[in-house]
């Protein structure tokens, strides 16, 4: 038998995005996220945690899976955290494109030694 975990129980995922199922579109996985403040007296634990854990650029697929939160649920409240002056939110360097669209053949470079290295 299958018992589930307090992350999966339902009724404390609604409490922690209190009751939105939607986050802004300023997320995805691979965004990075820094702390701008200090965790304060009466904020959510889970709002802690992630101002602790991103004192330094971390993805948000890295944060759901520190907190073993689904995604969603980490955007909803990173987006909180946004909305509030306490995170700042970037997207990795975009890749550098030539005039005619095609991504910097030194860049393609890079990743090719980076790929034979693993």
């Amino acid at each position: 038998m299958s018992r589930r975990g307090r992350d999966e129980d339902p009724d404390r995922l609604y409490t922690l995005t209190r009751g939105r199922s939607r986050a802004s579109d300023e997320f995805d996985l691979v965004t990075l996220v820094v702390s701008e403040s200090e965790p304060v007296p009466g904020m959510q634990s889970e709002h802690r945690r992630i101002l602790r854990m991103c004192r330094y650029p971390t993805a948000v697929v890295e944060v759901a899976a520190e907190l073993r939160l689904p995604v969603t649920i980490v955007r909803i409240m990173l987006s909180d955290l946004l909305e509030q002056g306490l995170i700042s939110a970037r997207h990795p360097r975009t890749v550098a494109a030539r005039a005619d669209g095609l991504p910097d053949s030194h860049l393609l470079e890079q990743v090719l030694v980076g790929l034979r290295n693993l």
